[in-house]
């Protein structure tokens, strides 16, 4: 528990303070023995990578315990590979014994799932990467720490079962940083949708009409689809990590809840409701990559269902907490009870909630080494290559890379399209429900919200059934035939893109006075099915075929997503006016039959549109 708090932001708080005279780290520990790799006196001498060719192979300094025995021992290897003379080698063979020495020497290390994307330029990277996260860990040993030719020495994890390795902590240290990103997710995105039974009331207030008064909720949606075009890369820079853009935005979130709930003033109350989407973004912006910190490519898909669940749970569950509030209350008692909840999110986060980013962890690692030893050379692979970044960098990376990859390759284009629709179709139910149950079947707010009950069943069944696949099917397909293509985690998509037009048809057609509510119901059920499990199959499928860049995809399609899902709240509502809700949503449900065909288009032809990208692994 004390490493715990100290990790967290209350507990870095209390260090400054203190000048680190409490909550202290091993290295700081008057007993602490310091690694022999590390030690000028006790350093034995150290083996270089070769760096004389002009594709000198890049370093690894992350990664969690592996099975020792399924690979070569990296010692005798890289004293056979040492007795070879540089000059008895050409300079392809050069390059390619280096390459075999640091692949060896990172074996022994599993790298964390972020750091296993971002370093796999091939196919066959990917497979190494996938192999190592299947076998189970095995005996500890010291990890020896490589050397430039510099003479710089990368600060690594001291063994493979080192406990500050985010992928080495327990099952529940684990599960409190995921109850707590999962939190954080939700009272979030509930905010969005909790504003709904507000508009009526809006209206009624400031004298406006429902478009001006949807306002509230499309900025929120617009604007936490922005915000991640600036928090997630902020959060990939070493020095600072996962922690501090949580906290400093979460806060302002916070504060921010307190003027909306007070604002008398309607352009007072869209700014106020656009900032908070905006300050509580990291969540969609970070949440991701944290849970990739700490768990491994092969577990990773159940913990994402569980995010993507918290995210799409909380706008169907919103309408459901406000909706009797405000009609017994007044239209400001469901942003009261945004600050009733994140309050105490945020204090979670505040005195719980561990640093899990690898690069910022050995990066301080590294420091507390330098002043413990006096010895300048220590620096971990993270401190190396932030010095290499320029804030040119850090704007392309987060303004331009994410646009750039939708434009100019057409499977993250149709993926970012078809997403971005079926997102949109997803916030258009805030103006449909009203339109069916208010008014065909007079609902209140309250029984109104609880309609809304049948996003959250469909989830359900769509995560147990995903699970259910995920385990049976998908983990001993890899671990018996390796990877395998991307496309294959595109199958289930084949078979449930065609549920998001069903059920929209069910809906559409059967939301009229002489049929059962429950009915239509049954239609939004099988919807929110094909919806969650569309969007695990692609956000599985976009990572193993364009590794490198897959905090920059998430980020170009976390805005497609929001930003049509914004411009629904407000043309949804005409549209259901103007034409009916039958034929409104007939024509939102064949939109996604012609996705579908792509769909089909992607799986088939996947292979094909890899080979011309110049942004897929090859």
């Amino acid at each position: 528990m004390s490493a715990l708090i100290r990790d967290a932001p209350f507990g870095q708080i209390i260090r400054y303070f203190t000048k680190n005279r409490v909550l202290l780290y091993p290295e700081e520990h008057p007993d602490f023995q310091i690694p022999a790799a590390y030690n000028r006196n006790t350093r034995p001498l150290p083996k270089r990578l070769s760096t004389s060719s002009t594709s000198p192979p890049q370093t690894e300094a992350e990664g969690p315990a592996t099975e020792e025995a399924i690979y070569p021992d990296p010692e005798t290897v890289l004293e056979k590979d040492d007795q070879t003379s540089d000059d008895d080698l050409t300079d392809l063979e050069k390059i390619q014994t280096a390459r075999t020495q640091h692949t060896i020497r990172t074996q022994i290390s599993r790298v964390g799932t972020r750091t296993a994307l971002q370093k796999s330029i091939s196919r066959a990277d990917l497979e190494q990467q996938f192999s190592l996260a299947s076998i189970e860990r095995g005996p500890t040993r010291p990890i020896e720490p490589e050397t430039l030719d510099d003479g710089t020495i990368l600060v690594d994890w001291y063994a493979t079962d080192d406990p500050s390795n985010p992928q080495n902590w327990s099952f529940a240290r684990k599960a409190v940083v995921l109850t707590q990103i999962l939190l954080y997710t939700m009272g979030v995105y509930m905010g969005s949708a909790i504003y709904s039974p507000s508009i009526p009331g809006v209206m009624v207030r400031f004298g406006v009409g429902i478009g001006a008064a949807s306002l509230g909720l499309s900025m929120y949606v617009l604007a936490y689809g922005i915000g991640p075009l600036l928090f997630s890369p902020l959060s990939e820079i070493p020095i600072i990590g996962r922690n501090p853009p949580y906290i400093v935005s979460y806060a302002i979130f916070v504060i921010l809840l307190v003027p909306t709930a007070l604002v008398d003033n309607f352009a007072g109350l869209v700014v106020l409701r656009f900032l908070q989407g905006f300050f509580g973004s990291p969540c969609l912006a970070t949440g991701g990559a944290t849970l990739q910190d700490i768990y491994s490519l092969i577990k990773l898909p159940y913990v994402l269902s569980l995010w993507a669940f918290a995210a799409t749970c909380g706008p169907a569950l919103g309408p459901i907490i406000s909706g009797f509030s405000v009609a017994a209350k007044n239209w400001r008692w469901s942003l009261w009870e945004m600050l009733w909840m994140n309050g105490p999110i945020f204090l979670s986060l505040f005195f719980f909630l561990p640093e899990t980013s690898s690069a910022n962890i050995l990066l301080r690692r590294a420091q507390r080494l330098r002043k413990l030893t006096g010895d300048g050379n220590l620096k971990s692979q993270s401190e190396i290559d932030q010095a290499k970044m320029t804030p040119r960098d850090v704007a392309i990376e987060a303004l331009w890379r994410p646009f750039q990859l939708m434009l100019l390759d057409p499977s993250i284009a149709f993926t970012a399209v078809y997403t971005a629709i079926i997102y949109g179709i997803f916030y258009s139910f805030f103006e449909a429900f009203p339109l069916v149950y208010n008014e065909m079947y007079g609902f209140n707010l309250g029984e109104l919200g609880l309609t809304f009950l049948s996003v959250t069943v469909g989830v359900v069944l769509a995560t147990a059934w995903y699970w259910w696949y995920i385990y049976y099917v998908v983990e001993p397909d890899i671990r018996q035939n390796g990877l395998g293509a991307p496309e294959r985690r595109l199958i289930p998509a084949l078979f449930v893109t065609f549920l998001v037009p069903i059920g929209l048809f069910i809906f559409g057609w059967t939301a009229r006075e002489d049929i059962h509510w429950i009915v239509s119901c049954i239609g939004i059920v099988i919807t929110s099915v094909g919806i969650f499990l569309i969007i695990q199959c692609i956000f599985l499928y976009l990572p193993l075929v364009y590794p490198q860049y897959a905090a920059s995809l998430f980020a170009g399609n976390d805005f497609a997503r929001s930003a049509l899902a914004a411009g629904a709240i407000h043309f949804a509502y005409p549209l259901f006016h103007n034409l009916g809700v039958n034929r409104g949503v007939s024509l939102l449900g064949g939109l996604t039959v012609g996705c579908s065909i792509g769909v089909y288009v992607l799986f088939f032809l996947g292979e094909k549109l890899r080979a011309k990208s110049r942004f897929a692994a090859k």
